[in-house]
Protein backbone atom coordinates (compact mmCIF):
# COMPACT_ATOMS: atom_id res chain seq x y z
CA UNK A 1 0.00 0.00 0.00
CA UNK A 2 1.49 3.33 -1.09
CA UNK A 3 0.66 6.16 1.30
CA UNK A 4 1.18 9.86 0.78
CA UNK A 5 2.93 11.79 3.56
CA UNK A 6 -0.25 13.66 4.49
CA UNK A 7 -2.13 10.34 4.83
CA UNK A 8 0.42 8.85 7.26
CA UNK A 9 0.16 11.48 9.98
CA UNK A 10 -3.50 11.41 11.06
CA UNK A 11 -3.48 13.76 14.07
CA UNK A 12 -1.32 15.04 16.90
CA UNK A 13 -2.00 13.52 20.30
CA UNK A 14 -2.30 16.34 22.83
CA UNK A 15 -2.42 15.16 26.45
CA UNK A 16 -0.73 16.26 29.65
CA UNK A 17 1.94 13.61 29.17
CA UNK A 18 2.71 14.48 25.55
CA UNK A 19 2.78 18.21 26.32
CA UNK A 20 5.33 17.61 29.11
CA UNK A 21 7.43 15.41 26.78
CA UNK A 22 7.31 18.10 24.10
CA UNK A 23 8.51 20.80 26.48
CA UNK A 24 11.22 18.81 28.28
CA UNK A 25 12.53 16.26 25.77
CA UNK A 26 11.63 17.69 22.32
CA UNK A 27 9.37 14.67 21.76
CA UNK A 28 6.20 14.87 19.64
CA UNK A 29 3.37 12.35 19.57
CA UNK A 30 1.15 11.58 16.58
CA UNK A 31 -1.62 9.18 15.70
CA UNK A 32 -0.41 7.53 12.48
CA UNK A 33 -1.82 5.23 9.82
CA UNK A 34 -1.71 1.54 10.74
CA UNK A 35 0.31 0.64 7.65
CA UNK A 36 3.03 3.26 8.27
CA UNK A 37 6.45 2.20 9.55
CA UNK A 38 9.22 4.16 11.33
CA UNK A 39 11.06 5.17 8.17
CA UNK A 40 7.89 6.42 6.49
CA UNK A 41 6.82 8.39 9.59
CA UNK A 42 10.26 9.99 9.84
CA UNK A 43 10.20 11.08 6.19
CA UNK A 44 6.61 12.32 6.51
CA UNK A 45 7.34 14.51 9.55
CA UNK A 46 10.51 15.92 7.97
CA UNK A 47 8.72 16.68 4.70
CA UNK A 48 5.44 18.03 6.09
CA UNK A 49 6.81 20.14 8.95
CA UNK A 50 10.26 21.04 7.55
CA UNK A 51 12.17 19.85 10.62
CA UNK A 52 14.82 17.22 11.43
CA UNK A 53 13.93 13.97 13.19
CA UNK A 54 16.42 12.04 15.33
CA UNK A 55 14.39 8.85 15.86
CA UNK A 56 10.86 7.43 15.81
CA UNK A 57 9.27 4.88 18.12
CA UNK A 58 5.94 3.27 17.27
CA UNK A 59 3.35 1.62 19.50
CA UNK A 60 0.42 -0.50 18.34
CA UNK A 61 -2.83 -0.30 20.29
CA UNK A 62 -5.54 -2.94 20.09
CA UNK A 63 -9.11 -1.71 20.10
CA UNK A 64 -10.99 -2.18 23.33
CA UNK A 65 -14.22 -4.12 23.56
CA UNK A 66 -17.07 -1.83 24.60
CA UNK A 67 -20.68 -2.46 25.56
CA UNK A 68 -23.78 -0.41 24.85
CA UNK A 69 -26.50 -2.08 26.86
CA UNK A 70 -26.69 -5.67 25.69
CA UNK A 71 -24.70 -5.03 22.51
CA UNK A 72 -20.96 -5.41 22.36
CA UNK A 73 -18.67 -3.79 19.88
CA UNK A 74 -15.02 -3.09 19.39
CA UNK A 75 -13.13 0.17 19.01
CA UNK A 76 -10.72 0.40 16.11
CA UNK A 77 -7.09 -0.57 16.60
CA UNK A 78 -4.62 2.30 16.07
CA UNK A 79 -0.95 3.19 16.01
CA UNK A 80 0.93 5.92 17.91
CA UNK A 81 4.34 7.36 17.02
CA UNK A 82 6.76 9.20 19.29
CA UNK A 83 9.01 11.46 17.21
CA UNK A 84 12.24 12.84 18.73
CA UNK A 85 13.51 16.04 17.10
CA UNK A 86 17.22 16.81 16.80
CA UNK A 87 18.60 19.50 19.15
CA UNK A 88 19.04 22.01 16.31
CA UNK A 89 15.62 21.34 14.72
CA UNK A 90 12.71 23.77 14.78
CA UNK A 91 10.15 22.81 17.45
CA UNK A 92 6.57 22.47 16.24
CA UNK A 93 3.58 24.06 17.90
CA UNK A 94 0.37 22.05 17.86
CA UNK A 95 -1.45 24.99 16.26
CA UNK A 96 0.77 24.55 13.18
CA UNK A 97 0.11 20.80 13.06
CA UNK A 98 -3.68 20.90 13.14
Amino acid sequence: MKLEYAEMILAPLVTEKTTALKDKQRLLCFKVHRAANKIQVKKAVEELFKTKVEWVRILNYQGKEKRHGRYTGRRAAWKKAYVKLTPDAKMLEYIEVI
